[in-house]
């Protein structure tokens, strides 16, 4: 492959998507990098990227190729592990990708991870978007709601997130306990801002709580359980974070279609790969009975 540096190139900037940022990670100068990527698109007859004030974002065809050099830069980062007699290590970058609101609990496993597998270089990645695992945008992605059905995705069950009807002990001197759904509409409750919102306790906020009721909206999950521990009203957070707050108190009996399935998801070209299948088999083992 005789362009392997100006893809290996491309790859970067795909990644980090700046030319500076592509130029570090690879310990060259900038204007190599430029020159690479003249290179190879001209080579290909292809426009790779958009230019912009803010950096360079793959074009439809820039995708295609940040997806194949994903690929190859792994199972490259694999052979030298066997030719240097290393075959098992586990290196290089790991791109994870979750909702914001499993942060608490994921961060420390990663952690964890990563003292196990120091030569590993862990890259977070939360929000609402869906990371595309076919353009390599991540190697594992944990996700809510139903099964994922994307082709060439390779699904497995995770666990399932459990969660409780909440108001804090302020809230409750101020305004009392409902005293059943039907007593919602005289509350004030805590909820997500997008009818969009996959979770399956809004889903149910949504067809039982009066929309007039639900006073406080955010997008963040981390802004929703402040406004909750601020007694804004009655909200949704896991059992597992509500245990650390002796002030909140639960307002309702939990519903069993409050529990939300998580899947651990991969693309089948990088589900093989050492540091994936470890990833894989330590979330497992150290999340055995999560479900209880």
């Amino acid at each position: 492959m005789d362009n392997w540096d100006e893809i290996k190139t491309a790859f970067h900037v795909a990644r980090l998507g700046t030319v500076s940022g592509a130029a570090e990670a690879l310990g060259v100068h900038h204007a190599t990098v430029i020159r690479h990527i003249d290179a190879l698109e001209g080579r290909m007859k292809v426009k790779l990227f958009q230019r912009h004030a803010r950096g360079y974002t793959p074009t439809e065809a820039g995708q295609d190729l940040l997806r194949v050099a994903a690929v190859a830069d792994d199972q490259f980062s694999q052979l030298a592990g066997r030719i240097k007699g290393r075959g098992a290590d586990v290196s290089g970058d790991l791109v994870v990708t979750s909702l914001d609101a499993l942060a608490p609990r994921l961060v420390p496993l990663l952690v964890a991870f990563q003292q196990k597998h120091p030569q590993v270089l862990v890259r977070y990645l939360t929000g609402e978007r869906l990371f595309r695992l076919e353009y390599a945008e991540a190697h594992v992605a944990i996700r809510a709601g139903a099964a994922p059905s994307q082709p060439d995705n390779v699904v497995q069950p995770f666990y399932h997130t459990r969660v409780g009807l909440f108001a804090s002990q302020g809230y409750l001197d101020a305004h009392g306990a409902p005293k059943g759904q039907e007593d919602f509409v005289n509350h004030r409750f805590i909820g997500h801002d997008s009818d969009d919102n996959r979770a399956p306790f809004y889903q149910w906020m949504r067809a039982h709580v009066p929309e007039s009721a639900v006073t406080f909206r955010a997008t963040d999950s981390s802004a929703l359980e402040v406004a909750l521990l601020a007694g804004a009203g009655i909200g949704f957070m896991s059992l597992e974070e509500a245990a650390r707050h002796e002030t909140l108190v639960e307002v309702h009996p939990r519903e069993a279609d409050w529990a939300a399935p998580l899947w651990l998801v991969t693309h089948v070209d990088l589900h093989r790969t050492m540091k994936v299948q470890s990833l894989l088999s330590f979330l497992k083992a150290h999340t055995k009975g999560w479900d209880a």
